[in-house]
């Protein structure tokens, strides 16, 4: 250990060899480690380490010593430092108030009245790159807010633009390079959270959460403050290839308790994402597109409220009660926009529902969410990725368009159009429902 701890050039590595259950008559078996010793088992082990076999559990009196000791120590050291931070807050009183919030998790007033409003005039643009934008706004508001990702962050477009990287000669970077290493930036994001005040992020693709999900099963378990931020999130990435075009992810990630996943629509829907993500202490996964998409005017529709409550009425029937319910999450609540233009066309009055995230809407009152689906009216679902989930929300007199296949390679807009996530698609399944309902 001295000697690893003198290489100051390179890593070291240091290798002990061990026997599991050493000492015991379950010695380097399995059985050592997924069986209970037994108390007879226990007696021969103690005889045979020379441990006195009474009382069954014996506390040496030097360690009893060392760990009261360490008690007394620990009491001074608070003592210590509650002093220091006393003469820090009457020097830097600013400051002092700035740390105290972030050690407690409270978020300075007013932190999010940056966050920008896109408006349809500006053009349709990416929600990775929407999320990009919000982050760095958030990054002024709140020095607490540190990630980076695995490599990818020309991809991902979570570069904190005004900081520098973080690094051993610069431990106030707030860019963190974690590596092509997905699971264990999981992990150091967890740790971050747990380590008084930071909120965490790290990033990659959408496919590559499969590496990390034990460290995301980990923030879950824990209720971390861990955000996750995932991109390239459906087949429309295009020609990147089945391998990168994620089907079964959101199911999965879906299937964590305690996971926090949203899919938003467009560029606003990305903003109310970012906000929940600090302002709700749990582990949450925003999932983003690498295609444009067009942004929904904030002052028409309820973007902010309805992304609160997982899922909304983006735009309802004409007159009355509609014949058709369409739900959808991130870019296929254009495609279902679109869809329901050409039912009108029909004489089929359509609901339009954004629902960006399953967790907050099913923890959202009955009645709202009775109002939002209205029980016994026909709903079609339409997502790029496994369908598997959605009979939940669409019953079983409704319809899923999904995947149940792997993507192919091929522009983004020409693989969704062959796989069925285009407008005909949806309206001829559409048409379906309702007569057949």
């Amino acid at each position: 250990i001295k000697a690893a701890m003198a290489e100051k050039n390179k890593p070291s590595l240091i290798i002990i060899k061990t026997h599991i259950g050493y000492g015991s008559p379950k010695q380097d078996t399995g059985a050592a480690h997924g069986e209970p010793l037994g108390m007879e088992a226990v007696k021969e082990t103690k005889k045979k380490l020379n441990w006195p076999l009474e009382p069954p559990f014996y506390i040496p009196e030097q360690s009893l010593t060392h760990f009261r000791q360490a008690q007394e120590r620990g009491a001074k050291l608070e003592r210590d430092w509650r002093d220091l931070f006393d003469k820090y807050r009457k020097t830097y009183p600013d400051l002092s108030v700035k740390f105290e919030q972030a050690v407690h998790g409270k978020l300075p007033q007013g932190w999010s009245s940056e966050i920008p409003l896109f408006k349809p005039e500006d053009g349709a643009i990416a929600t990775r790159n929407a999320s990009g934008k919000i982050m760095n706004v958030i990054a002024k508001a709140l020095p607490n807010f540190i990630g980076g990702s695995a490599d990818l962050s020309p991809s991902t477009m979570t570069t904190l633009n005004d900081y520098e990287d973080f690094g051993t000669e610069n431990p106030s970077g707030r860019n963190i390079h974690f590596g092509v290493r997905e699971h264990a930036m999981g992990a150091i994001v967890n740790g971050m959270s747990l380590h008084g005040g930071i909120i965490p992020y790290g990033s990659t693709f959408l496919i590559f959460s499969d590496y990390m999900r034990p460290a995301i099963r980990m923030a879950a378990l824990m209720q971390t403050h861990s955000i996750f931020v995932f991109t390239h999130d459906s087949i429309g990435l295009g020609e990147d290839g089945p391998t990168h075009q994620p089907i079964e992810q959101l199911s999965s990630l879906r299937a964590i308790p305690g996971l926090t996943v949203i899919r938003p629509a467009d560029a606003n829907e990305t903003a109310a994402a970012w906000k929940l993500a600090i302002e709700l202490h749990g582990p949450m996964a925003l999932v983003l597109t690498r295609q444009k998409l067009p942004i929904l005017d904030p002052q028409k529709y309820p973007i902010t409220e309805g992304v609160a409550k997982g899922g909304y009425v983006l735009i309802d029937a004409e007159a009355g009660q509609p014949d058709i319910i369409l739900i959808a999450t991130g870019s296929e609540v254009h495609l279902i926009i679109a869809a329901r233009d050409q039912l009108i066309t029909h004489g089929i009055k359509t609901r339009v529902v954004s629902m960006p995230s399953w967790e907050l809407f099913d923890k959202q009152s009955s009645e709202w969410k009775e109002k939002i689906l209205l029980p016994h009216m026909p709903k079609l679902a339409v997502e790029a990725g496994s369908p598997k989930g959605w009979r939940e929300y669409v019953g079983d007199t409704g319809d899923v368009i999904g995947l149940n296949r792997f993507g192919a390679s091929a522009p983004g807009t020409t693989v969704m159009e062959k796989l069925g996530l285009n407008v005909d698609n949806v309206v001829k399944r559409s048409i379906t429902l309702v007569r057949r309902n």
